[in-house]
């Protein structure tokens, strides 16, 4: 396989080309095997793992992403330009990229690390058309790209600016599925805010839970609901669609008042819409304290870039990490010095002067 390389693009002005409205949840196969006029040659479509085209996460970057490629190329939604095809449930996977093949889309993306076993199969039986996996690595594939990001650096900042805003001492850590991607998300966290709590000579606690789905809102905030009974007040998810759960626990306990504010971290797009609420007295106020960034629609867009200059990096494994803006913070609503110092450790770790780990066994206490 080809060595990995690190690709640089500005996340925020790619990954928000485009204010677009989620699409329907509900839908599994948004083609319909017509001519919608384009570049069949060029043709795009993703594949999407449960959580679903409007997850407001993941699968809704990676959409977003696409949808800003084809208005960019004048190409029509079908199956001649770009398209989606949404999974329900895992058992789906095999059958949805299939659908994708036969529809005639030249280029297949499998959004997230579930898809990849079914992406490498269908690569082997399709040799003419372009796969992508993303938060995977495929190898020995010459008609397969892999892009996967340094999550642990932005969830490192996360930490630090957990640590900065807590009160309690005491903060959480909510993942959807166990595995490599979420050991790096949670890994990260956790060590920016040890060494955050080092440097500020405070013992911070940081619960961990998982919901083990992408797609389960009602164990989010159930989990939710215990950790901040446990004291928590900042809650950083990295659970796709079941994140949506954590958000709602913090809303109602925000809007009933029944104790000090609780925060969230959103993951892998600015999900400062989802901490919206209304204080009891009726005044408008936020609770998502910032959210971690990861260019998924963006890496979707410069890979259908390629595809479409016949320039596919065909057994390429792209990083997209912090030093080229693959990955970052948002300014959200933290205090100036949990600012500065998210700054701070941000210039670190491009310095290499801070190593992230990424798996929690490398946290150190």
């Amino acid at each position: 396989m080809k060595k990995a390389k690190l690709f640089g693009f500005g996340l925020t002005a790619l990954a928000l080309t485009l204010a677009l409205a989620a699409c329907g949840g509900g839908k599994k196969d948004s083609t319909d095997g017509k001519s919608a006029g384009g570049d069949a040659d060029h043709s795009v479509v993703i594949v999407t793992d449960i959580g679903g085209v409007d997850d407001r996460s993941f699968n809704q970057s990676a959409w977003e992403g696409l949808q800003a490629w084809g208005k960019e190329h004048d190409l029509k939604k079908g199956a001649n330009g770009f398209d989606y095809i949404q999974s329900n449930d895992a058992s789906e996977y095999v059958t949805n990229i299939d659908t994708a093949v036969s529809n005639g889309f030249k280029t297949v993306f499998g959004i997230g690390y579930l898809l990849a076993d079914s992406i490498s199969t269908a690569a082997d039986a399709n040799s003419d058309t372009q796969f992508g996996i993303v938060d995977s690595v495929i190898e020995g594939k010459d008609n397969v790209v892999s892009a996967t990001f340094k999550d642990q650096e932005a969830a490192y900042l996360a930490g630090v600016a957990a640590a900065h805003t807590t009160k309690t001492n005491t903060v959480g850590f909510i993942g959807g599925e166990e595995g490599a991607v979420i050991d790096r998300f949670e890994a990260g966290f956790h060590q920016g805010v040890n060494d955050t709590a080092k440097e500020l000579k405070k013992d911070i606690k940081v619960e961990v839970e998982y919901a083990a789905s992408f797609g389960d809102p009602a164990k989010g905030k159930a989990l939710a609901a215990s950790m901040y009974q446990k004291g928590a007040d900042i809650i950083y998810h990295a659970a796709g669609g079941t994140g949506q759960g954590v958000f709602q626990e913090a809303k109602d306990l925000n809007e009933t008042g029944s104790k000090e504010k609780v925060w969230v971290i959103g993951v892998d797009s600015d999900q400062d819409k989802e901490g919206k609420y209304k204080t009891k007295d009726g005044k408008e106020d936020n609770f998502t304290l910032t959210s971690t960034l990861k260019g998924v629609g963006a890496a979707v867009q410069d890979i259908s870039n390629r595809a479409l200059e016949d320039k596919f990096p065909g057994g390429e494994h792209l990083v997209y990490g912090l030093k080229d803006g693959g990955v970052d913070l948002t300014k959200g609503y933290l205090s100036d010095e949990a600012q500065k110092a998210v700054d701070t450790a941000k210039e670190e770790i491009i310095a290499e002067k801070i190593t992230v780990p990424e798996v929690p066994k490398d946290v150190k206490e």
